[in-house]
């Protein structure tokens, strides 16, 4: 019965052992998570302004081209 007890004794602490490196993994996931989230956010607002600055250059273009021919 010792016995027995003993190996649920030992099972029991290396549950306890992998939930505790679960919740630090998990925390470090959580933390990658935000960190990709707000990269996300800031590369979607330098695409739209590239997209903004691209869109002003082609309607500028047509007016350039006609400068050029008319000098």
């Amino acid at each position: 019965m010792d016995a027995d007890l003993k190996s649920l004794e030992d099972k029991l602490s290396q549950l306890i052992d992998l939930c505790g490196n679960l919740r630090e993994e998990n925390a470090a996931l959580r933390g990658n998570l935000m960190q990709a989230q707000q990269d996300a956010e800031t590369l979607k607002g330098k695409m739209l302004q590239a997209s903004d600055r691209l869109e002003n250059l082609l309607e500028t273009m047509p007016a350039m081209a006609q400068q050029l021919a008319e000098s």
